[in-house]
């Protein structure tokens, strides 16, 4: 089937990460397996041929999911997760005082970022580009 918008040709490649983000990929390298794995997927995404609906979905799971389906919010529950001495032995090790405080702290980041205040204009960039 023919495209009637033949965007698949060399003057339309995909072009290379801007300094910035190639920047900030780069500066993350090496901090722990499972960010270089993130870090992986976010450089393919970025430099990844997309359709326009894909485009929307993609946007919309990395921040703009109002319903909380979206990489700021599960990052934010990681966070949670990782500062609490129940689910993270090694903060076993710290006293009883800055185990509840990295806990409280958690807690507080995971709810700052799953304020949908947070993910409005990512939301609506989504919005934009699927036309609602």
């Amino acid at each position: 089937m023919t495209s009637t918008n033949p965007v698949h040709t060399d003057g339309n490649a995909v072009p290379p990460l801007d300094n910035e983000l190639a920047g900030l990929l780069d500066d993350l390298a090496g901090v722990h397996p499972g960010i270089d794995l993130i870090r992986d997927g976010l450089r393919l995404i970025a430099l990844d041929r997309h359709t326009v609906d894909m485009t929307q979905t993609l946007v919309a799971v990395l921040a703009g999911g109002s319903d909380g389906l979206n990489l700021i919010n599960t990052i934010g529950q990681l966070i949670a997760r990782l500062a609490d001495a129940d689910t993270n032995p090694a903060l076993r090790t710290l006293p009883l005082e800055r185990q509840k405080q990295a806990r409280r702290e958690g807690q507080n980041a995971a709810y700052w970022l799953a304020d949908p205040d947070l993910h409005q204009t990512a939301s609506e960039t989504a919005a934009a580009i699927d036309g609602a």
